[in-house]
């Protein structure tokens, strides 16, 4: 179990992002597509007590490798950043994994495709995120608040406002508003006029 220390904040210009990050000398490390699937049961135990359980695949932009995980998140904790433990252990059957949970009681609730480009800053992982219906949005992890807010300063963001909320409660919070209801939300989704007259 490790501790998931957290910054995350909307980004309105990926591209000069990408090049603060070049003037530095941070490490590209990977760019990849992840399909992240989070599962409660029924009663949403999961989602009340604040903790998350997911299973993500990851399929990288060079060569197509494919990797799998299975997460635990624990309750965010209380501090100037997100903070919360975190379990992960690496699957090499995804599909596996879900019945596992399915035996367990464990149902998907959602899952959605994100693109991230992720980038090593000074002990930290700068990711820059592409979210279906949502935009970019920058998240810095590192071991420690300190450390996360060093690189945050450095690459500008210090006045920033921090966004504590998790992809998901983000994304469900959209479709609710949309009055939308898919089981998967694929990268390049989008809100259609018909479903915007809908709402109407």
């Amino acid at each position: 179990m490790i501790i998931e220390v957290e910054a995350k904040l909307k980004l309105a210009d990926p591209d000069a992002l990408v090049g603060r990050l070049e003037e530095l000398d941070a490490v590209l490390d990977r760019r990849f597509v992840e399909t992240s699937t989070y599962y409660d049961r029924d009663e949403g135990d999961l989602k009340t007590s604040d903790q998350g359980l997911r299973v993500r695949v990851e399929v990288d932009d060079a060569g197509g490798a494919t990797h799998a995980v299975m997460t635990h998140k624990g309750p965010r904790a209380h501090g100037r950043l997100k903070s919360r433990a975190e379990t992960e252990v690496g699957v090499a059957d995804a599909r596996g994994a879900a019945q596992l949970l399915s035996a367990l009681g464990y149902h998907p609730v959602l899952s959605f495709e994100k693109h991230r480009s992720r980038y090593l800053l000074d002990g930290c992982r700068v990711e820059i995120d592409r979210l279906p219906h949502l935009g970019h949005y920058v998240e810095i992890e590192g071991g420690t608040e300190d450390d996360v807010e060093a690189v945050r300063q450095k690459l500008g963001f210090g006045d920033a406002p921090l966004i504590r909320a998790s992809y998901i409660a983000m994304l469900t919070t959209f479709l609710r508003e949309h009055q939308l209801s898919p089981t998967h939300v694929p990268l390049d989704a989008e809100v259609t006029d018909a479903e915007v007259s809908q709402e109407a």
